[in-house]
């Protein structure tokens, strides 16, 4: 490098001024297939990781071949075992074959044993004496809920939910189960935090499980194109204001072989609702953020009626199912949305923690078991965004936040006693953490910037750790755009709102470039945030790389932000998030280098229907669009995701028929390409095929393209051909190539 250098001090200026240029064309131009998940280098660009695992307070590192214990101290690594060993030890058994060890866990902190397997079994293999201690005697193919401290397992097959007890013996736990009758999965679509349907108490012989009978809810008729005749293979979809499902909570006493059912209020409030009987909405009908007492007798949940303006905690008898009490209660003129269980403190099981957004920020709460407030643990605007757990001896609890800075998130040791956050990062960037088994350690991963990726490892005291690795630039060898990040004043004229601006690597101020807006827009999503390229989707990179400017704003109604800047969408999907756009659009006209004339906006989902909003509203502006999976009539979307933000069709008519992109399929002049699943069960074909309906009625003309078979997103290899297909839209219609600069 200093040989370059003085080499360069020496050139004539002509010389010097092509210098960068030559630079930048030995360098590499990106492809989809390096960019784009499921592209076929993709892997080979993503920064360097490790895989790690917590033994207890020890830091094992799970490579493909080898674990091994990590020197939290220096970072010197000793192998425990290799993937020979394993296969090796269980070769008692030809159903097991491991792959690889990325996936091992250590599910007890005092003993030498290791949890491995495939998709159809769990082994715990003692690496010490070098055998097999315990195999499960499941062969399914079905994800499985398995207890390490009681080594039950509950599972579904053929419908039926079933648990597997240590010792091998079968319990059928249902019998009826069918795609009407659905036992052990996760309910009310997804929604309030629920992702999965059983749940075991601590000591692992009691299962908690949901049980949804949906026989009530329409059917979307969905098909399978792919037999040679295709088949109708239909979805249970409750829409905005139709009859819903009904939900009940089980439990499952292994030791009787007895279940019970919780004895939750119940109503006729699942049926369509009419808006002179908006009454039988007060009763709760979701269930959610199932958690155990310490002591296996108790189960509490948050209980949320239709409105989902109520929402109430309550604990039950685990052996009875008889309803004890209601123990918090929390309402709202719009909506409340419990998303995360209670957490007792383990060394005090008398006290629980609570999450809240009642003073207009997700913050912690200390509660008695009887429901009584002891103190609010955090304070401030800022956004708790997750609990990572405890340290056991310090009596702290760790969590991750963005008190630095809106769109950073780190990490923080909050005394239980006193409520003091004690900082557990650099303070930069954005941090995601692991707590070992006693929470006296953290691994801490995190990326910035202009950093690919850090891990450190260190105590939750707040000391310094060991830094494990420091990820190189693994796009060092490509033509890089430039990345920046700034805030510009809401619609409100008050707010401020971060956004991200993807430039061509050879950007040139004095030309003026075609800009594509990308957009989500929607709740319990951001764009731009100071992670490594401040976040940015690989496809941004491969448009600069094409002469393109991209510009991503997170207006209100996205997440992070607090209660009020999420919820003021309330009732109006679509019209606040337009206006934060539009100011980013004004910030964008008043650059020089931005060419207005051509002027594009893309999305999916919430932000396919915040593309075709932007085309029919602004028509002048977006030249063109391309909206993917967009929503078109909020009264085509589900329940419980729909009723939320927009209330019913039936009690917020005006709202629906304000937001409804059926009425603006007239208004659309530029050119806008709809994509979508064939088989999407999360915005149903429906909505983009209602509003070509409509554009062919009114003689407007948008381009149209589906993914026979695929969902709401496309998957593997085909994302590849999806973004190629975005691409060559604005390629075509918006006119910017490598050549046209």
């Amino acid at each position: 490098m200093m040989k370059i250098k003085h080499i360069v001090a020496l050139l004539p200026v002509w010389i010097l001024l092509l210098y960068p240029t030559t630079l930048m064309a030995q360098k590499k131009l990106f492809t989809l297939e390096d960019l784009n998940f499921g592209g076929n280098n993709y892997a080979n660009l993503r920064p360097e990781n490790i895989y790690t695992a917590w033994w207890g307070n020890e830091l094992v590192h799970t490579d493909v071949e080898t674990c091994s214990t990590i020197d939290k101290k220096t970072g010197k690594e000793t192998q425990l075992f290799t993937l020979d060993d394993i296969n090796t030890w269980t070769r008692s058994n030809d159903s097991v074959f491991v792959r690889h060890l990325m996936n091992a866990t250590f599910p007890y902190p005092d003993k030498p044993i290791v949890a491995v397997g495939n998709r159809k079994s769990v082994v715990l293999v003692d690496f010490k004496a070098k055998k097999v201690v315990w195999q499960d005697s499941i062969s399914s193919d079905n994800a499985n809920d398995w207890c390490a401290r009681s080594r039950n397992t509950a599972y579904v097959k053929d419908n039926q939910l079933m648990v597997v007890d240590a010792k091998g013996t079968l319990h059928q736990l249902s019998n009826d189960g069918s795609r009407e009758l659905v036992y052990g999965q996760s309910v009310h679509r997804d929604e309030f935090g629920i992702s999965k349907g059983t749940f075991w108490s601590p000591d692992g012989q009691r299962l908690a499980f949901y049980r949804m009978d949906q026989s009530m809810v329409a059917d979307y008729p969905q098909v399978d194109i792919f037999p040679r005749i295709a088949q109708y293979e239909p979805d249970k979809y409750p829409m905005a204001g139709e009859t819903s499902h009904v939900v009940t909570v089980g439990i499952y006493d292994v030791k009787t072989g007895k279940t019970i059912y919780l004895d939750t209020p119940s109503g006729s409030v699942l049926g369509g609702i009419a808006s002179e009987n908006v009454s039988e909405t007060k009763l709760p009908v979701y269930f959610t953020n199932i958690a155990w007492s310490p002591d296996n007798s108790t189960v509490y949940m948050f209980e949320l009626n239709r409105d989902q303006n109520d929402c109430r905690l309550v604990s039950y008898d685990a052996a009875t199912g008889k309803r004890l009490a209601e123990l918090y209660r929390e309402t709202s003129p719009k909506y409340v949305e419990p998303l995360h269980p209670i957490m007792f403190l383990p060394w005090d099981d008398s006290l629980f923690i609570m999450q809240s957004q009642r003073d207009g920020y997700n913050h912690l709460y200390l509660y008695r078991k009887d429901g009584k407030l002891v103190r609010q643990l955090t304070s401030g605007k800022w956004v708790v965004m997750d609990v990572l757990g405890f340290n056991k001896k310090d009596k702290t609890i760790i969590i991750q936040s963005n008190e630095k800075n809106p769109i950073q998130a780190n990490l923080y040791a909050v005394s239980i006693g006193t409520g003091k956050r004690t900082p557990l990062d650099n303070g930069r960037g954005y941090h995601y953490g692991e707590l070992s088994e006693d929470g006296s350690f953290l691994l801490d991963r995190y990326t910035e910037p202009d950093v690919p990726g850090c891990i450190e490892v260190k105590p939750t005291t707040g000391k310094m750790g060991t830094k494990l690795l420091t990820a190189a630039d693994p796009w060092k060898d490509y033509q890089q755009p430039t990345f920046e990040c700034g805030t510009l004043k809401a619609a409100d004229g008050v707010t401020d709102l971060y956004y991200r601006m993807v430039k061509p690597a050879d950007f040139d101020p004095q030309k003026k470039y075609p800009t594509v807006v990308y957009v989500y827009g929607g709740p319990h999503a951001h764009n731009v945030d100071a992670g490594w390229h401040y976040s940015s989707r690989s496809w941004e990179t491969y448009m600069a790389q094409k002469g393109y400017i991209i510009f991503v704003l997170d207006n209100r109604g996205s997440e992070n932000r607090g209660r009020d800047f999420e919820q003021v969408t309330f009732r109006q999907l679509g019209q606040v998030e337009m206006q934060d756009q539009m100011q980013g659009v004004a910030f964008l006209q008043s650059l020089p280098y931005v060419d207005t004339d051509r002027m594009g906006v893309h999305g999916w989902s919430f932000g396919g229907f915040m593309t075709i909003s932007l085309m029919t509203n602004y028509p002048d502006v977006f030249k063109v669009g391309v909206a993917g999976g967009p929503v078109i009539d909020w009264k085509w979307y589900e329940v419980m995701y729909g009723e939320r933000y927009m209330d019913t069709p039936q009690t917020n008519p005006e709202g629906y028929e304000k937001t409804s992109l059926i009425n603006k399929a007239k208004d659309l002049k530029g050119k806008l390409q709809i994509i979508t699943g064939y088989n999407d069960p999360t915005v149903v074909p429906q909505q983009c095929l209602s509003f070509i309906a409509k554009c062919i009625e009114t003689g407007t003309q948008p381009d149209f393209f589906v993914y026979p078979g695929e969902p709401h997103n496309m998957r593997g290899h085909q994302s590849v051909h999806l973004h190629e297909r975005i691409t060559q839209y604005f390629d075509t219609f918006l006119g910017a190539t490598l050549n046209d600069k």
